[in-house]
């Protein structure tokens, strides 16, 4: 056999395994958003049920901010972004869901506060004091504004996120956390993530935006870059405000899942910014690394927590498999291999989408079970709740559709050269 007739076949077959993939997915990404459309929709007070068991009946009507409005985001980006789901019904419910964010998110406008949640009818019932209703309000506002064109939303949108950025880098006093004198004061890496995630939500296809956060995003990758510890051997979830190892569990807490997705949110950073060894160093760092520690050599799947020195952590579900680490590695493989070609990590992607479409998907209901115990077997048949809802699910199918459509255009003409 020739060289040239091996690399031919070669290809092929990678051809043949993508497309699988791609279809498997597409698939898949339409199975699930029909189930939240089928089930999830109120349309007497509006906006979406996300506690949702396993066939899709409601067991709670309260209403969370943050699913709201990445449900709200969800449609909006799937109406935006695929042809088959450019359907009046979804657009409809997108906004409406966005109405209701309008009346009722906000705890005591004109402030912006968000609240965490509401009862079905709109009444604040808790908040948080922190940044993420209020972040995925934002993204819902922004992505109306794309689909609608209505300039209510983007100004909502910016304003938001304005005051988003006053609190994280001036003032947090109008989150209401008390400054207690023995907390340690700790940076987590879950907040630059946030803000990074808006700052590429907001400037996308918008220069003048791209302009007012370049040194945001620049900030925000330096912070979460600070997250790397122990000579470049550890991502740790929490440290110091000036980017040092915290003592105690706080300080050794890792979240492989968390460090995963900070891996893409900045290699898609890197990209933008056109900074090759940016991007080596997150694919090293904030892909491998956390993907080999947090793997479960046993059963499979990954770790929800883990210790830096390998203590027992104090989480009761540390050892449990989520559906959201495991959503956002794929998204992270199939991105660090569709920019660097390096076939280590398209593997990854395969032994990641493998197990996870083995052990979460439900073929008799549709969606995926979130919560699983450590050998993989379902531990809550719930389909969403307060954390769970129209979001990491579909945004991980949506997203690694469309990076597998774009491998296989790639890999056209070089076969049709070859033969």
């Amino acid at each position: 056999m020739s060289g040239g007739l091996r690399v031919w076949q070669d290809m092929e077959k990678e051809r043949e395994t993508l497309q699988a993939w791609k279809e498997r997915v597409e698939q898949e990404l339409d199975r699930v958003v029909a189930f939240w459309m089928e089930h999830s929709h109120d349309r007497e007070h509006g906006g979406f049920f996300t506690c949702l068991g396993r066939d899709g009946r409601v067991y709670d009507d309260l209403k969370y901010v943050w699913l709201q409005g990445r449900q709200v985001w969800m449609y909006c980006h799937l109406y935006r972004k695929f042809e088959r789901f450019r359907r009046p019904e979804l657009l409809d419910s997108a906004k409406a869901g966005g109405e209701f964010l309008l009346r009722y998110a906000r705890v005591a406008p004109p402030e912006k506060k968000c609240a965490f949640v509401l009862t079905r009818d709109g009444r604040p019932v808790k908040v948080q004091r922190t940044i993420f209703s209020e972040c995925f309000y934002t993204m819902a506002m922004n992505e109306l504004w794309r689909v609608t064109g209505e300039a209510r939303y983007q100004s909502e949108a910016v304003e938001m996120m304005d005051q988003i950025v006053r609190w994280v880098r001036e003032d947090p006093s109008g989150l209401g956390r008390p400054q207690l004198p023995g907390a340690l004061a700790s940076a987590s890496m879950a907040v630059p993530m946030m803000l990074l995630n808006l700052v590429e939500q907001l400037g996308e296809s918008d220069e003048d935006l791209v302009g007012n956060y370049a040194e945001l995003g620049d900030w925000c990758a330096q912070r979460i870059l600070q997250h790397v510890q122990r000579d470049g051997q550890a991502v740790l979830e929490n440290v110091s405000e000036d980017g040092k190892e915290l003592s105690g569990c706080l300080g050794r807490h890792q979240n492989p899942g968390h460090a995963l997705e900070a891996g893409w949110f900045l290699l898609r950073h890197a990209i933008r910014k056109g900074d090759p060894e940016l991007r080596a160093h997150v694919v090293d760092k904030f892909l491998l690394l956390p993907f080999r520690s947090g793997w479960d050599p046993d059963h499979g799947g990954l770790f929800y927590f883990q210790d830096a020195d390998g203590l027992c952590p104090t989480q009761l579900e540390w050892a449990m498999k989520l559906w959201w680490p495991h959503s956002e590695a794929m998204i992270a493989f199939l991105m660090g291999y569709s920019d660097s070609g390096d076939p280590t990590l398209l593997r990854l992607f395969y032994q990641v989408a493998e197990y996870t479409f083995r052990q979460f998907r439900d073929p008799e209901y549709g969606e995926w079970f979130g919560y699983l115990n450590r050998e993989g077997t379902v531990a809550l048949t719930i389909k969403g709740g307060p954390f769970k809802g129209c979001f990491h699910v579909p945004r991980c199918l949506a997203m690694c559709e469309e990076m597998l459509g774009a491998l296989l255009n790639r890999l056209v003409p070089v076969q049709a050269a070859g033969t």
